[in-house]
């Protein structure tokens, strides 16, 4: 097909698309995002994902006899999903995982890059503290291993004090999967999909008072959501109504852009979130093929679950009725049995030995103990769990519990890389965030040399830091030639990092000051003063060296005789002072 009639397809199908969503060109209306909301509440709907979803979070919180008719049967529970799950989202989620910017080794002028790079770090380091990450991908990981799917959705908060004449700042919060929607759900990959939308209910006076003030004309018609909106029970509507963010990418400029609404009223008018991805953090514990929504870990583990605890419940009720000894006796004989403590029983004529006995209760085959202690054990091996790994054996040999430990986490491993590569997503999109609205800030910097010479020469000490106007919308053109590597802070960044620093500082391929410019913060109290001192001793001791220098570099002699070594050997000069010849 010729490139003209391509391109006019591409815009066709554009056009086509658009008016699917959109009424006019001037932006979407409440009523097509409501439709394209509704459809995908009946993608959702099509694959179960609310009934699986609300079944996972009964089981892993302890109510697994939910709706289950027991006809006087006993209810136990003994919940052995809570503590895998628990068991292997720790295990993902142990390393406190940190985000590492360096300048691309192809870039031109890397080292220029330098500074920008520590800024963005010192930046992350913020954002991870300020935004609680480690808790954050806790949750977002029991999400996954719960529901099918994690999400962390990003925004950017305007009304934060910084200390900084620019105020805001970003804010991340892990999203049910049963509240996102993505345009084309036979995709999971989240930066190519037509549209996202996110659903969340707010109470109704703050929806209406949010749109009025943005200028909305029919912000009186939202009202309180009804039953047709969300059937059962556990979704009461009360004094609440469904807000929708729709948001999409420009298809020209590659922007995101959003939208919020009600079922018949506009919120806010269509604004441009002003980054380059969705700002949407997306995790699937398990790949579905054509599908977004992924397993749950909980999902295949529930029968498991139920035929544990229907066991101990059909033992139980054996226990109750069969384990202890009942007493048969004679009526016609003894017209009344008591079970008084200590009182008289007669019996009219005949033999005493026969009027009453004990039947001795019936035993449980000790199988149905044995298949209920090898279903648990199972599954728990099968995720990992073992007794090694729970911490549950004797540590008689500590490399082979140690050893035996990372065989157990090896099962988890491919999920905790899919972990790390949402971490590296995650900053990303806070770097979209950064670039676009940080503005021009105050940030310090290491004393640049020429400060440091001027301030020395004019006889005051140079500090190690100075602060200085940083535009942070650099980061814009830098994306391209910056790379971002997680990894586990106290295993890769720093620990490995010390490590090989150390054996070049011992092999000599690096000085003191070198060894301390690398070194990671925190190691060491006032490591730029440190560094500071060395290099001004350094400059103290060539000036000396050159001061004592002649012309043309050779030392001037002094005229005074050579000093006698000391060290082992025998020299010429300690030979001549033996024989008694004058040294000259």
């Amino acid at each position: 097909m010729p490139a003209k009639d391509l391109t006019e397809k591409n815009k066709s199908t554009r056009k086509n698309w658009l008016d699917s969503v959109f009424e006019d060109e001037s932006g979407p209306s409440p009523e097509a995002v409501w439709k394209l909301y509704e459809r995908g509440r009946r993608f959702k709907e099509s694959i179960d994902l609310y009934e699986t979803v609300n079944t996972n979070e009964n089981f892993f919180i302890g109510k697994q006899w939910e709706g289950v008719q027991s006809n006087g049967l006993p209810t136990p529970v003994f919940n052995i999903l809570k503590r895998d799950v628990c068991f292997v989202v720790s295990s993902i989620t142990t390393d406190n995982l940190k985000v590492q910017a360096t300048p691309l080794a192809a870039s031109p002028n890397t080292g220029a890059l330098s500074d920008p790079a520590r800024i963005l770090n010192e930046e992350f380091e913020s954002l991870f503290e300020h935004n609680h990450i480690p808790g954050l991908l806790r949750e977002f990981a029991r999400d996954a291993a719960v529901r099918g799917d994690g999400c962390i959705y990003t925004r950017w908060d305007p009304d934060v004090e910084t200390g900084q004449p620019v105020t805001g700042a970003v804010r991340s919060e892990v999203v049910p999967n049963t509240r996102v929607f993505f345009g084309n759900p036979n995709d999971r990959n989240v930066q190519s999909q037509p549209y996202i939308i996110l659903e969340s209910r707010e109470i109704v006076r703050l929806l209406r008072k949010r749109a009025r003030k943005n200028g909305s004309h029919d912000w009186d018609s939202i009202s309180t959501d009804d039953d047709n909106t969300y059937p059962g029970a556990e979704r009461r509507t009360d004094d609440k109504a469904t807000k929708l963010f729709f948001m999409w990418r420009d298809e020209e400029s590659g922007e995101i852009w959003g939208y919020e609404c009600a079922q018949h009223a506009e919120i806010r008018k269509p604004w441009r979130l002003g980054i380059r991805l969705y700002p949407i953090v997306w995790l699937n514990w398990d790949y579905v093929a054509d599908s977004c929504h992924g397993q749950a870990m909980l999902t295949g583990l529930i029968p498991n679950q139920i035929f544990i605890n229907k066991m101990w419940a059909m033992s139980m009720l054996s226990l109750m009725t069969t384990a202890y000894p009942k007493i048969v006796y004679d009526k016609t004989r003894i017209p009344r049995w008591t079970n008084q403590i200590g009182q008289a029983i007669g019996i009219t004529g005949g033999d005493v030995s026969t009027a009453a006995r004990a039947i001795d209760p019936a035993a449980i085959s000790p199988q149905v103990s044995q298949f209920i202690e090898a279903a648990i054990s199972q599954t728990n091996a099968n995720l990992g769990a073992t007794s090694v790994a729970l911490g549950d054996t004797r540590p008689d040999n500590t490399s082979a519990i140690i050893a035996l430990q990372r065989a157990a986490a090896t099962p988890s491993e491919i999920t905790k890389q899919n972990l790390q590569q949402c971490v590296e997503e995650l900053a990303r999109i806070y770097l979209e965030f950064i670039a676009e609205f940080y503005g021009t800030r105050t940030v310090d910097v290491a004393t640049p040399e020429n400060i440091r010479e001027a301030m020395e020469f004019a006889g005051q000490e140079a500090p190690d830091e100075i602060p200085t106007e940083f535009d942070f919308a650099a980061f814009k053109d830098m994306p391209m030639m910056m790379k971002l590597d997680v990894g586990a802070s106290s295993y890769y960044s720093e620990i490995a990092s010390i490590q090989t620093l150390d054996n070049l500082l011992t092999q000599g391929k690096i000085d003191v000051i070198q060894y301390l410019e690398r070194i990671p913060d925190g190691y060491i109290t006032d490591r730029r003063g440190l560094i500071s001192d060395l290099k001004r001793q350094r400059e103290a001791m060539m000036g000396a060296a050159a001061g004592a220098a002649g012309p043309g570099g050779q030392v001037t002699e002094t005229g005074g005789k050579p000093e006698i070594p000391t060290g082992g050997g025998y020299s010429a000069l300690q030979r001549k002072v033996t024989e008694g010849e004058e040294v000259r």
